[in-house]
């Protein structure tokens, strides 16, 4: 067994201290920066809300990304008909204290939502998504019609020329992307960049027409104002959706940045491995949708309990 494949079978096993003591690689990489300031914050050891909250603080205050009367879009993943133990899905914990968040900084409406992969209305209730974030005082909206979606164009992709996009991300004035942390079959790890998926309407063009591509190619089209993984609980194997909780580290970490490509280069070396054996986050990088460089970047390591 490879060094790599039974660092990530440990962790499934468990033994998540393994995979990523402290903060991984990124112990070894970033620039100094005033509180406030830094471009990434990485948190370890907390509750999924209360590393949130420490994230925020090292980015300057969920006010640097929200105003008065601004309509939020937070795009968690909620793709998968299973319960928050199995980290199929975004912590709803850390979405109740997002659009908390947003609307105490003064957002007029906060809409979460995600094309799901099994039936959505299941998908919003076992991951217990759709009571967290509208007891927060989001609306929660589906995403599994196609009238839901405009047709937009994307001249400066490679292969993703057009595709079709939730109303609600075009309609919003701030975007806030929060995926969850965990391993992907096709792709390795599944992060901020490929979350994005869950906006379009056809996701087998993706597949067909190079996937890595198609994902970096979206972010000519849109990068989300903020990015926040979700690593409370982090599938290590069989995703993305997971066979049972025997899949599952307690790992306890969030990342948080603006550049999309950062914060899932970052996200990649606390799962164990380096940015540029991801496809799409080396081609986003190549593209100069983002960096995958973190010791050009100020990162706030934040160990907590």
């Amino acid at each position: 067994m490879k060094r790599r494949d039974f660092l990530v079978k440990s962790a499934g096993l468990g033994l998540a201290g393994a995979l990523v003591p402290h903060f991984g690689g990124l112990n070894a990489v970033g620039l100094p920066a005033e509180e406030g300031k830094y471009d990434l914050a990485a948190v370890r050891g907390g509750e999924a809300a209360d590393m949130f909250e420490k994230a925020m603080e090292a980015l300057g205050g969920m006010g640097k990304f929200v105003t008065s009367g601004q309509k939020v879009l937070v795009k968690p993943n909620i793709g998968w008909d299973a319960p928050p133990e199995r980290a199929a899905n975004t912590n709803p914990d850390l979405i109740n204290r997002i659009v908390k968040s947003c609307l105490d900084a003064g957002a007029s409406e906060v809409v979460v939502f995600d094309h799901t992969c099994d039936q959505w209305d299941r998908c919003y209730r076992n991951s217990g998504m759709e009571e967290s974030a509208r007891g927060a005082g989001a609306k929660i909206v589906p995403g599994n019609n196609e009238s839901f979606y405009r047709e937009v164009s994307l001249p400066q992709a490679k292969k993703l020329k057009s595709t079709k996009v939730h109303k609600e991300l075009q309609e919003a004035d701030v975007f806030i992307n929060v995926p969850v942390l965990k391993h992907h079959s096709s792709t390795t790890v599944s992060l901020a960049m490929k979350n994005l998926m869950g906006v379009v309407w056809d996701r087998g063009y993706y597949h067909g027409n190079d996937l890595s591509q198609c994902i970096a190619d979206f972010l000519t089209y849109c990068k989300p104002d903020l990015n926040i993984v979700d690593g409370y609980r982090m599938m290590t194997r069989n995703g993305p959706r997971g066979v049972s909780v025997s899949d599952v580290a307690d790992l306890k970490a969030l990342i948080a940045g603006k550049d999309i490509v950062a914060v899932d280069a970052a996200a990649t070396m606390m799962f164990g491995r380096k940015p540029h054996e991801i496809n799409h986050i080396r081609i986003a990088d190549e593209m100069g949708l983002g960096t995958m460089k973190l010791d050009q970047l100020a990162i706030k390591r934040i160990k907590m309990g």
